[in-house]
């Protein structure tokens, strides 16, 4: 389950075709074109066994226009500082379709977390956020999980910036535990929008997701989530994939019993019939939950996608030439700038509670995401309908406008 391919050029390439549908000027486009900063920085970390290891670190702010950025921090081998920035621009595209007063950031360590202790995890994460203190903060830019870090990641860098700064200021990260100023849902809302909006989509298409074919590829807290709560809506959850395999049933899956398993064993391989997570890609199903990471489907494996709807549960998980083909074979993809939005709006929330000290029940931060990602798809398909185009190009057009009326009445300075 090896991810690939991502690049500005495809990026940029996705928003010419928005254009045609926005407001925007040369000027305004101009300030997405570059993010506002980009930095690397180099981690010295004392390993277990005494000796000192330099790590490469990154942090890119793309955008501050509509509110103080935010975005993940992920601990990836061969994370690069291209790599930050467009995952950051897709962040501020996010928060622009979600309508959040926020822009986007994107960050992390080049290194494979699985070769780490957790003493050594731990000086790492600390290590990375002293070298950012400066230039973070929860009006300046805010630290949110992401592949390799969760909430005891994030309470290590909360307390280093604390302890840096010496001032109690929770809301510098988000996804942290509850008991540190954490929210209900950080762990589940990205899962539960992206499979709230695939069903809304069948419906707009006159199809129901009930006994719908289901195949997902990725079993982490997104998938998860998305599997159990398709599954709730009454669809038949076929396969799922780890990092080690994949499980089968033709009849479905047994969620409980699969999630049992994998605590057992720390895989889903032995379960059902054994596949490989390739396979689940090509599976003949009606949706396929891309829940693993980036470039899961590219130009190289496009051809064999037989699902009828498509969703980005994670950050571009379609690229765009394999976007391009599947179009071509009448494939509804369905963005990450719908399908996953419920990750920011649950940050965006959890910052909002820290900020003014007062905090919401389980139910209603899930009513007050659902309220949000709701009016985000109500928009794009309206938006989609008005000027008869596909569901990312309608996404990203209405994100651009918002960017360039935020950025026309800011002006220039000095």
């Amino acid at each position: 389950m090896r991810a690939s391919g991502l690049n500005w050029q495809g990026l940029m390439e996705q928003l010419q075709q928005a254009l045609p549908h926005c407001e925007v000027t040369d000027q305004s486009l101009a300030y997405f074109k570059y993010p506002k900063r980009t930095v690397s920085v180099n981690l010295p970390v004392r390993m277990d066994d005494g000796s000192i290891r330099v790590f490469r670190g990154y942090r890119t702010v793309h955008s501050t226009s509509r509110g103080p950025s935010m975005g993940g921090v992920r601990l990836h081998a061969g994370l690069s500082a291209h790599e930050c920035e467009v995952l950051a621009a897709i962040m501020t595209l996010k928060a622009a379709v979600a309508d959040l007063p926020l822009g986007g950031a994107k960050g992390g360590v080049d290194v494979d977390p699985a070769e780490l202790s957790a003493h050594e995890m731990e000086g790492l994460l600390r290590r990375y956020t002293s070298e950012l203190v400066e230039l973070i903060g929860h009006s300046e830019d805010i630290l949110a999980p992401d592949v390799g870090t969760d909430a005891q990641a994030m309470a290590w860098m909360l307390d280093t910036y604390n302890e840096n700064t010496g001032q109690t200021s929770s809301g510098v990260v988000v996804g942290k535990p509850l008991a540190l100023g954490g929210s209900y849902g950080s762990k589940d809302s990205r899962g539960r929008s992206a499979a709230l909006v695939a069903a809304r989509v069948l419906r707009e298409n006159g199809e129901s997701i009930e006994r719908a074919r289901v195949a997902v590829y990725g079993f982490g807290d997104g998938g998860r989530k998305a599997a159990q709560t398709l599954a709730a809506a009454g669809a038949l959850i076929v396969a799922v994939s780890d990092q080690d395999g994949a499980a089968y049933a033709s009849s479905g899956l047994d969620l409980d019993a699969l999630s049992a398993h994998r605590e057992a064993n720390g895989t889903v391989r032995g379960f059902a019939t054994d596949i490989t997570a390739d396979e689940v890609i090509e599976l003949d199903v009606d949706l396929l939950m891309l829940a693993y990471d980036y470039g899961s489907v590219n130009a190289g494996n496009a051809h064999a996608v037989r699902a009828r709807y498509v969703v980005e549960t994670t950050n571009r998980a379609v690229l765009p030439d394999a976007e391009r083909f599947l179009h071509a074979q009448g494939v509804t993809v369905v963005p990450d700038l719908i399908a996953s939005i419920g990750g920011v709006v649950v940050n965006y929330l959890e910052w909002v509670q820290d900020a003014s000290n007062f905090f919401w029940s389980e139910e209603e931060i899930e009513s007050a995401i659902d309220v949000r990602v709701d009016a985000a798809v109500d928009a794009v398909l309206e938006f989609m309908r008005t000027r008869q185009t596909d569901m990312r190009t309608a996404a990203y057009a209405l994100a651009l406008n918002r960017l360039h009326n935020a950025t026309v009445m800011r002006g220039l300075y000095p």
